[in-house]
């Protein structure tokens, strides 16, 4: 029954990653398009419209699987799933942690998390550059759009900081790369804007 798959999968997700929605995206990565929920590239997709749309990125992620595979019902399991091992372990952690963390035993399970959730964020981001380059469609091939809009994002915040003294907003750097990339791919593919 695809309810309790979505509700297991994404109770093990919330319950063995740590470090928030970026180290859980590998994970949802090898979970998702292992079981044939989605493709590579609209794994993806999903995952840049769960960063930019309100709440956590696991949250939104599990709320759209769980809606395409079950519907309304698939929607809330999946995103049950996903919250409810926090939930457990704050629970947990406000009663029993607070006096534990002094000691040396917790501080090295604590110290080995951290490693951890690097590797984690750094899987991720491997992944993201070799799915956001390489289109995935053709083998090969080298997605220079792609590379252009990214070289642009960081010039116009290179620009910015210098001139304000300040970093740009996350919400015009949004902005911007949307704009862009519609741009620069109707631009591509032949249709006139």
């Amino acid at each position: 029954m695809i309810y309790l798959e979505l509700f297991y999968v994404f109770f093990l997700v919330g319950l063995f990653t740590f470090g928030g929605g970026y180290a859980m995206i590998s994970i949802l990565e090898t979970e998702i398009i292992s079981r044939g929920w989605l493709d590579r590239t609209t794994f993806f997709n999903v995952v840049s419209i769960s960063e930019s749309t309100p709440g956590p990125i696991a949250v939104n992620m599990a709320t759209f699987v769980g809606k395409m595979q079950g519907g309304v019902l698939g929607s809330a399991v999946s995103t049950i799933g996903v919250v409810l091992p926090s939930f457990i372990i704050i629970l947990l952690i406000a009663s029993i942690l607070t006096k534990l963390i002094d000691k040396p035993i917790v501080k090295a399970i604590l110290n080995g998390f951290k490693a951890v959730v690097v590797g984690l964020i750094l899987a991720t981001a491997c992944s993201f550059l070799y799915n956001n380059l390489i289109d995935s469609v053709e083998p090969f091939s080298f997605d220079f759009i792609a590379l252009i809009i990214f070289t642009l994002l960081v010039f116009i915040g290179w620009g910015y900081k210098k001139i304000k003294k300040k970093a740009i907003s996350p919400y015009i750097i949004l902005i911007i790369s949307g704009l862009l990339g519609m741009a620069l791919y109707f631009i591509y593919s032949g249709f006139v804007i």
